[in-house]
């Protein structure tokens, strides 16, 4: 359920994994990828997930890389849109993430689906997800590549990214939120 070097982000302990459970995993290689995403793409994202006409939005060169967005700019996957993720991010997302010293691009897609649903499920209910209440829920782990992933001995939650191609949806926009840009 992890890997021995995985990190709980709110608790900073290390995860052990029994003995049995080990598996093997390809390695994607998010340094070698190069964006697919072009200014038609920002068109759609405009219109189907409702940016403001404020929020900068920048296509990657061919040179650039996902893990270095230029200064003053953070990395953002389409599939983070699709889970969820609204431009500007919620305050609760920015709390969770100063806190634990994360930026958006090192969220899985299911990490990211479970956190903005869990902030959508409080505001409805009139509360403010915090970072201590989400300890409380689950746990945000880091693997050995950066990626975050969520786990919750509480809750069953079931998420699939539908998309295979995800490390080459990238793009970058400006970090006006004081966001951390790894």
């Amino acid at each position: 359920m992890g890997d021995p070097s995985s990190k709980n982000l709110l608790e900073d302990r290390p995860a052990h994994r029994s003995e049995g459970s080990k598996k093997t995993y390809k390695k994607p290689k998010t340094d070698d990828a190069i964006s697919t995403i072009t200014e038609d793409s920002f068109i759609s994202f405009r219109k189907k997930f409702h940016f403001p006409n404020d929020v900068v939005m920048r296509v990657p060169a061919r040179s650039d890389r996902a893990r270095f967005p230029p200064p003053g700019y953070v990395t953002v996957y389409e599939f983070s849109l699709r889970a969820g993720l609204r431009l500007p991010p919620a305050p609760e997302l920015i709390d969770i993430m100063t806190i634990c010293g994360v930026s958006i691009s090192q969220f899985s897609y299911r990490a990211m689906s479970i956190i903005m649903g869990l902030i959508v499920l409080f505001r409805d209910r009139g509360v403010v997800l915090s970072s201590e209440c989400l300890s409380r829920i689950g746990r945000l782990f880091s693997d050995v590549q950066g990626r975050i992933t969520f786990r919750s001995k509480w809750l069953d939650i079931r998420t699939r990214d539908p998309s295979k191609g995800w490390i080459s949806n990238f793009f970058y926009v400006q970090n006006d939120w004081n966001l951390q840009e790894k």
